[in-house]
């Protein structure tokens, strides 16, 4: 079984490392995994009798007789699959109808994932994994409410709504999304190819992650690390999630001019990840001069790095919260309100709505400060350089987390 799993192991390195040599990006494996998986599927499925809800604000119709009729009409069993999957998650709105698959498929990536890497023990696909299931959860999110009125088309004998076009929707043009719904999973998309590639790329070089030595002997542990990232992808992408969730109804209520949470969230997103990216060069450029015995510094004190010991780490939190931004100003209006079956509960429906956005820089945040970034970083630093007066001076003049100006 180990074998196997290790020859698993390295054939996926080995497509990994070709596609970047190539000049792939995880976006863009990601996004053609997804259409090729629902034309075979659709291809495969297409004569099902299904009733689907699309994207109105109608509680969706009884599946159990189609699929009951699907299932004895077919000889082959996996012919209801698809049928009987989207039966079994459709809510009684089309918010939890498109929300509850998109965070389930979070979780389901990373269970297949952690079996081979635990049977192998080996972190290589970790970080990796994570990335492709933001890009995952953010594509179905995404799509879902299109499949589902694909399917109930199909079953009508009725033309096919298109797929969706994110160019088209994210210049305003329509394309069967809201732009913010295609500039947010835009976003997002990037942010996980960038994190997705520095950090597999780091460890290929490296070779193993310091964070993992105790615990990938341990199947248990090893465990809760894929879930708690399963937990991670869900909390941080919670407000994207929300709002492509929405029915089509919800945007056609919302003005057309553009908000001020619309502007802000953009502002802060673009800053935010232009920080990080930032930091996370300089600080690679001064470990290869460092390598090739360019300059003796134990410790980085250049660049955004005297303006904070952790830029990059104040730069996520701040992308993380020009989404929640973006997306708190359209789920605490009355048109989000509804979309998301929160209609009259009045201060708590807008209360939830701030909760299901906020939740994702403030996780992001208290991780940073208080887990696994910051405490981690210092620690490690004051045990090596703490006697030290030129690392006191740089703790006393130099601020932890916000920068200084």
């Amino acid at each position: 079984m180990v074998e196997t799993v290790e020859r698993l192991s390295d054939q996926l390195s080995a497509m990994a490392e070709t596609r970047a040599r190539s000049g792939g990006t995880l976006a863009e494996m990601s996004s053609q995994c997804t259409v090729s998986l629902i034309h075979k599927l659709e291809a495969y499925n297409s004569n099902v009798n299904l009733n689907v809800s699309g994207i109105s604000k109608e509680p969706p119709p009884n599946y159990n007789d189609a699929a009951t009729s699907t299932v004895s009409s077919s000889s082959h069993p996996t012919m209801a699959f698809i049928p009987s999957l989207l039966r079994l998650t459709s809510f009684s709105t089309p918010f939890l109808s498109t929300l509850v698959p998109s965070v389930s498929l979070a979780y389901g990536l990373q269970a297949l994932v952690a079996v081979p890497s635990i049977a192998a023990q080996t972190e290589r696909f970790y970080d990796l994994s994570g990335s492709l299931t933001y890009l995952s959860c953010t594509a179905l999110s995404l799509y879902l409410p299109t499949i589902r009125a694909r399917y109930a088309a199909a079953a009508a004998g009725t033309a096919k709504p298109a797929w969706p076009s994110l160019l088209q929707a994210a210049l305003g043009r329509g394309g069967g999304l809201n732009w913010r719904q295609a500039v947010l999973s835009a976003a997002v998309s990037i942010w996980a190819t960038r994190l997705g590639t520095y950090l597999f790329r780091r460890i290929t070089a490296d070779g193993t992650d310091s964070r993992f030595e105790k615990i990938r002997s341990s199947p248990p542990q090893f465990l809760v690390a894929f879930f708690a990232q399963a937990t991670w992808v869900t909390l941080c992408l919670l407000p994207v999630l929300a709002i492509n969730a929405l029915p089509a109804t919800a945007f056609a209520a919302l003005p057309a001019s553009v908000a001020a949470t619309d502007i802000l969230g953009l502002l802060l997103f673009t800053g935010g990840l232009s920080f990080e990216v930032v930091a996370d060069r300089q600080k690679d450029a001064w470990v290869q001069e460092k390598k090739a015995k360019k300059h003796s510094e134990e410790f980085l004190t250049r660049g955004l790095w005297s303006k904070s010991r952790h830029p990059n780490y104040f730069g996520e939190s701040t992308l993380w919260t020009g989404i929640a931004v973006l997306a708190g100003g359209v789920l605490g209006r009355n048109a989000g309100q509804v979309g998301m079956g929160f209609a009259g509960m009045g201060l708590g429906g807008k209360v939830l709505a701030g909760a299901m956005a906020g939740v994702s820089p403030a996780f992001v945040t208290f991780l940073l400060l208080k887990i696994s970034g910051v405490p981690l970083s210092e620690d490690k630093y004051d045990k090596r350089y703490g006697e030290r007066k030129d690392y006191k001076q740089w703790k006393e003049n130099t601020p932890m987390f916000v920068p200084k100006l």
